[in-house]
This record gives C-alpha cells, sequence and structure tokens, in this order.
C-alpha cells in the first residue's frame, strides 16, 4: 500500500499512544519494519516524515582510489559503465556499481544522458516463428583473456546450437562452428537461413560493383 501524509499522521498518532508497530501495520498494509522507521525518524527531528522527499539511500560518493581505478580501465577499453564494472571486478576484485560507475563518467564528460534510453520503450521482439528457420552467428572476444568466441543461436527459441572457443578469428574457425550445428541438428531439421554482419571471418566484406560477394564460407554453406 502506498503511504499518504495522512496515514503517517495515523501512524505517529498510534505510536504516540503505545500502539504496537504489528498492529499498525496490520491495518495499513505494510511492514513492521517501515512503521519502525517512519517512528524512528519523526522522534529524532519532531517532524512528519515526507514520503517521495529525500527518503532513499543517500548516493555513495565515488572514492579516490575507485576513481583511479576507474580512470585506468576507461583509458585502456574505452567501453561503457555496464562493461566496466565487469573488468574493474575482474581485473582488481573491486565491486563498484555501473550507476556509480556511469555518474562519475559524466562528471567528467566521458558519458552523457541519452534522452532515448531514459523513455519507456514499446517491447516488440523480431524473432521467427519456427525454430531452425533462422539463426545468428557472431564472434566475441573476451577482454580479459583474448579468447574468441563464435557462436550461433537459434532465432526463434534463442537456444544456443553452437559456441567454441579459437586463438584467432577467422573464416576457417568459423566453419568448425557451423559444422558442429549441422552434426547437432542437421538431421532433426536444416538450418534454413544463416544471419551474419559483412565481416571478414565470413569473406563477406569484399564485394562486387553488384554488391554480391564470394568466399569459402558462402560455399560452404551453399
Amino acid at each position: 500500500m502506498k503511504l499518504t501524509r495522512k496515514k503517517i499522521r495515523l501512524i505517529i498518532r498510534k505510536k504516540e499512544k503505545n500502539e504496537s508497530s504489528g498492529v499498525i501495520a496490520k491495518i495499513l498494509h505494510i511492514t513492521r519494519r517501515r512503521v519502525d522507521q517512519l517512528w524512528k525518524q519523526y522522534r529524532e527531528t519532531g517532524v512528519i516524515p515526507v514520503i517521495g522527499k529525500a527518503m532513499g539511500r543517500p548516493k555513495k560518493p565515488v572514492n579516490k582510489e575507485e576513481s583511479r581505478i576507474i580512470d585506468e580501465v576507461y583509458q585502456r577499453f574505452r567501453y561503457g559503465a555496464r562493461m566496466l564494472e565487469f573488468l574493474i571486478l575482474q581485473l582488481y576484485s573491486v565491486i563498484i556499481s555501473h550507476n556509480r560507475i556511469h555518474r562519475y563518467l559524466m562528471d567528467r564528460g566521458l558519458a552523457r544522458v541519452e534522452a532515448s534510453k531514459r523513455k519507456q520503450r514499446k517491447w516488440v521482439r523480431y524473432e521467427r516463428a519456427h525454430s531452425m528457420s533462422a539463426g545468428h552467428i557472431d564472434w566475441h572476444e573476451d577482454p580479459i583473456s583474448g579468447i574468441k568466441i563464435c557462436a550461433v543461436m537459434d532465432d526463434s527459441s534463442r537456444k544456443i546450437l553452437a559456441i567454441d572457443e579459437f586463438a584467432s578469428i577467422n573464416m576457417e574457425n568459423t566453419i568448425v562452428t557451423v559444422k558442429r550445428v549441422i552434426r547437432e541438428y542437421g538431421l532433426i531439421c536444416p538450418l534454413r537461413e544463416l544471419i551474419m554482419d559483412p565481416g571478414s571471418e565470413y569473406g563477406a566484406h569484399q564485394r562486387d560493383e553488384n554488391d554480391e560477394w564470394d568466399s569459402e564460407f558462402k560455399r560452404y554453406l551453399e
């Protein structure tokens, strides 16, 4: 239940009459702890608490050591706050939330508030109706270990059909991962389409005047 000023005054009056916090909480459908918090604040300040104004936990500033760590990792990788949070934990075993990192970067002019990310979006899922009608293939490099990962994901179910680790990103290793998909799912239902970016690991970066491309990987798919 949402507390109003009227209900908070009711809590204060009943506590002044030595009413039990448990009874008050049951009447207002809130927790006993919340009743005790409001009563404690009133006794310490003498002012009826105002809900919604400075009621949350105060923001924890970034200290000197944390700022040094954030600066070092940012200068090295140039990533956003969420990725920096992960990297700092891996490299320094220090936990700094991405919200605090983002505020620090904003204060230094290294990040900005994007209006498009602040408004609520309509959720639209772009996916095929049936599994194995299309898959996504992509590469990822772990920034800590340097391991290269190739994965194929089903567009409908979002299941990872195949994933492999390699020392380098190239066309031969891409074919290895696709072979795994064929080996494990080909007899059940062949994957009809494969969605990818125009990367050199697929040979799709070199195109002719008709925007056509050819490579060992494309011929293998065919």
